[in-house]
């Protein structure tokens, strides 16, 4: 913490050292490339998914309520044809709850957690605005995301959030305002405003993820990339961000972190070293919160195997003995009654360890609507199964979760199973299939699979088809070509929708 008396230079404040992590227009080289197409197509997935459910379609029809754009040709939102053109920060609003809406896309897990794929529709928004008119092209798109990504997962790596009940958003605003940056080329100085004005906007408390969730949960990431196109276009006209934003007497860390103490070691790319970020994350198989994912995993294994645990009445309890943040988040030790509501809210479930793994074990399944319906949850013999279920923190699962070695750190957990006739079952897995050190790790034929599979009910085979095409020419596409980086509907499909009604 430096009180307003002591002088702290901006190239030593860290909002300055992510603007200059933003200028350094390397370009990424062909693993990252790869990678950031697949998210890409990725994120259209779980937005195609989500098209039709109630938030998403709230936020597409605020977003197209502002009209187009003036200034530049405006962006696409997801569902209507490209020709509905609004605002790139309502742009940026309606696809950011589109991709998050389902809990679906990619992760990224340390001292903090995140989705980093969140980081995606704020800049490909501005991309299309602005591609004509300062003739960006897909390479430039792939050169921010990769900035986007790189910016997050430092910041995920060295500051906890969730530690001090400050939502993980709060990193989301900073990468993806660097995003933007690097995807105009902006300089140092407006870059750094807008990456203190984004932070300033976006930290708010974690109670959008404890006790009854709500749909809040995928606006919340999509406000973020909302004010991170609001932050980079004053910093452009000129204005300026509270200064020093994380290290001042009344900033950040010294009041919503550690306190006037507190130091955090955050590690970015020197100059001239390639931003490899989005090489540590990793995508989910499973709508579910990602701690779930490998849990999800085990319970289909065991389902297979040991056909004995289906017999109604025949298991006395299961602990899952896992990490701290698992138990504390989405296990028993959240003290969530709502965890164990066949009443709660889909977005409540998907945070449910207990139901998650009761359902799983029974279906030796997940799918993304089905396993969330209200009949479901509230089946008898799932919810007798469902309370049977506890966590509880081991140490050692907690280690591995906070590992830095890629290959010793773990998600999953060790699950015990009693029956009532007293015989146990044991089995674990430390990392779900579709890890990238998991049974089955994620190809691009799995991610164009994920697609093809989730936007089957909602777009044409010729859209699916088109749009596939097009995100994965993403590095060569000319600034006429941005646009199709959206998906149409089916026709009639979202016109047969309710629109909700507000202000707009």
């Amino acid at each position: 913490m430096f009180r307003s008396d002591e002088r702290l230079d901006r190239p030593d404040q860290l909002a300055h050292k992510i603007a200059t992590v933003a200028t350094d227009q390397i370009d990424p080289d062909g693993d990252v490339v790869d990678m950031v197409v697949n998210r890409v197509i990725d994120n259209a997935a779980v937005a195609a998914a989500s098209l039709i459910r109630r938030p998403v379609t709230s936020a597409r029809s605020q977003a197209l309520a502002h009209g187009p754009s003036t200034g530049g040709a405006g962006s696409t939102v997801f569902g209507p044809a490209a020709s509905a053109r609004t605002s790139p920060e309502w742009a940026a609003w309606a696809n950011g709850v589109a991709v998050r809406e389902l809990d679906f896309h990619d992760t990224f897990l340390a001292a903090e957690y995140s989705h980093p794929g969140d980081n995606i529709p704020a800049i490909v928004a501005v991309a299309q605005h602005l591609g004509a008119a300062r003739a960006l092209t897909g390479r430039d798109i792939v050169r921010g995301i990769t900035t986007g990504y790189e910016i997050q997962v430092d910041l995920v790596k060295a500051i906890s959030l969730h530690e001090h009940k400050i939502d993980h958003v709060a990193h989301l605003g900073p990468s993806a305002a660097a995003g933007i940056g690097t995807l105009l080329g902006l300089d140092v100085e407006t870059i750094f405003q807008a990456v203190g004005q984004a932070l300033h906007t976006t930290t708010a408390t974690r109670q959008s993820r404890k006790g009854e969730i709500s749909s809040w949960k995928a606006h919340a990431p999509a406000l973020a990339g909302k004010a991170a196109v609001e932050a980079v276009d004053r910093a452009m006209r000129g204005e300026s961000s509270p200064t020093p934003i994380y290290e001042g007497e009344d900033g950040v860390i010294a009041w919503l972190l550690g306190g006037p103490d507190a130091r955090y070691e955050v590690s970015l790319p020197a100059p001239g070293e390639p931003k490899l970020g989005i090489l540590d994350t990793y995508t989910k198989e499973h709508s579910a919160e990602y701690q779930a994912q490998a849990l999800i995993d085990l319970a289909r294994k065991l389902h297979r195997e040991h056909p004995e645990v289906l017999a109604p009445g025949a298991v006395r309890s299961i602990v899952i003995a896992t990490s701290h943040h698992t138990h504390t988040v989405i296990g028993s030790g959240a003290n969530d009654p709502q965890k164990y509501d066949p009443t709660a809210s889909r977005e409540t479930l998907d945070h449910s360890i207990p139901y998650i793994f009761a359902v799983a074990l029974q279906d030796g399944s997940w799918h993304h609507v089905d396993s969330y319906t209200p009949e479901r949850a509230a089946r008898t013999d799932t919810v007798a199964l469902w309370r049977s279920v506890t966590t509880r923190e081991d140490p050692e699962w907690t280690r591995r979760y906070h590992s830095i070695d890629p290959a010793e750190k773990a998600f999953g957990g060790r699950v015990e199973i009693t029956l009532t006739d007293g015989s146990t079952i044991v089995d674990e897995l430390a990392v779900a299939d579709a890890h990238p050190l998991g049974a089955r790790p994620f190809s691009r034929a799995d991610y164009v699979t994920k697609f093809r599979t989730l936007a089957a009910d909602i777009l044409d085979d010729d859209e699916i088809d088109r749009f596939l095409d097009v995100a994965e020419r993403l590095p060569h596409l000319r600034s006429d070509e941005l646009d199709g980086l959206s998906i149409t509907a089916r026709a009639g499909l979202l016109e047969a929708l309710p629109t909700p009604k507000g202000l707009f």
